[in-house]
């Protein structure tokens, strides 16, 4: 450890309120080199914690420890524990899933996901990508892995001045693996796939959607296949639309492992196919909407309400009579009341009647620590178009 950043009254209400951040805006000195774990100070003086320090980031200081507990390697080994304990109790039915959350397990900006028996890491802070190779070495010796990947290629890294790069760190990683979750296997490319190689955060949701499926569905955004695998256990036929040429060669290839063949996979943009659908009068049973975030900002917000909107009015318009619409924002920007207000006003515009039938988040392996709102993220309704 290394350094002391001082900060101003309003940053250390906000520690003092279960944050784990402080702004640059609420830096009055630092006497630092980013990636510093440094020692973080009241403004009279007193310790307050220790924290990663970034000289870049507008999100000065990562909080590690509180008042006088030490910020060694021990406080991540320790973490790390907690945070394999909790995935163990009660058991979670899948081969891949999230093993750190970030600040959701008190590691701020660090993510570490198994699928099988490769890990991906993720260093999204200087702090963290000054400490990664301890805490490889950490994870080599709590989880036995046979490879470590570093997916750092994620732009949040370029605000924090840190180069964007894939790395193996460990071991050997495959260029592709098989997972599986709740009887599905997937196929997915980790260095190249969407975030880590899946959609982990929607597992659970998933699971939720193809429990309810029926008739003809519809999965749009569909990426590798994750939620038609699911609907297509019940579902008569499954549309699967997806923009990725890379991604749509795969979907087949994960329904034909699963012995789906009722899963017909279209390459194409969704908010075309929505549109042509609507107009040559398509119906469908279940629909389901997992799109990107449309609100990586607060600026843009408006035109991610009217993205989520415009979708959402289409598929309502789609669903028959007693369906079931599975729709999500991974917008943190996007707050619950504004998504189901988005999908009020979108049902209005249909000229139909909606209930929710369940209220779903993230899935339990990306825990939300109610200090830190922006650890609650993803939002899912399920609904039912009345007949």
């Amino acid at each position: 450890m290394a350094g002391t950043v001082t900060i101003e009254r309003r940053g250390e209400v906000r520690l003092a309120g279960g944050h784990l951040w402080v702004y640059r805006s609420d830096v009055t000195s630092a006497d630092a080199r980013g990636g510093d774990t440094v020692a973080v100070l009241g403004p009279r003086g007193r310790l307050l914690g220790h924290a990663l320090y970034s000289d870049r980031s507008e999100i000065a200081l990562r909080l590690i420890a509180r008042a006088a507990e030490p910020a060694d390697l021990g406080v991540w080994r320790r973490r790390i524990e907690a945070a394999l304990r909790r995935r163990a109790e009660p058991p979670i039915d899948a081969t891949a899933y999230r093993l750190v959350h970030a600040e959701g397990d008190l590691l701020p900006s660090l993510i570490v996901d198994r699928y099988g028996d490769v890990l991906v890491v993720q260093a999204l802070s200087q702090g963290t990508d000054a400490l990664l190779p301890e805490i490889v070495s950490i994870l080599i010796e709590l989880v036995g892995p046979r490879g470590v990947l570093a997916r750092n290629d994620a732009k949040v890294r370029l605000l924090e001045g840190l180069e964007r790069r894939v790395d193996v760190l460990h071991g050997e990683v495959p260029d592709s693996v098989v997972v599986s979750e709740a009887g599905i296997e997937f196929e997915t490319d980790l260095r190249t796939g969407q975030k880590t190689g899946l959609f982990l955060d929607q597992r659970e949701n998933r699971v939720a959607a193809g429990a309810r499926a029926r008739g003809r569905a519809l999965d749009a955004f569909s990426y590798v296949g994750g939620f038609a695998l699911h609907l297509a256990r019940r579902a008569d036929e499954v549309v699967a639309v997806e923009a990725s040429e890379e991604a749509s060669r795969r979907l087949p290839r994960n329904a034909e492992r699963n012995g789906l063949g009722n899963v017909r996979v279209v390459t194409d943009n969704v908010f075309d196919v929505l549109r042509r659908a609507e107009r040559s009068g398509d119906r469908f049973d279940t629909i389901v909407l997992d799109p990107p975030s449309f609100a990586r900002t607060r600026a843009a917000l408006p035109k991610a309400l009217a993205g989520y909107k415009e979708i959402n009015l289409r598929a309502l318009k789609l669903l028959a009579a007693g369906g079931t619409l599975v729709t999500s924002s991974c917008s943190y920007h996007v707050s619950e009341e504004a998504f189901a207000a988005m999908l009020r006003d979108a049902a209005a515009d249909a000229r139909t009647d909606v209930i929710v039938v369940e209220k779903r988040g993230q899935s339990s392996d990306h825990p939300i620590l109610l200090g830190v709102p922006e650890t609650q993220y993803l939002k899912c309704l399920i609904v039912t178009k009345i007949e």
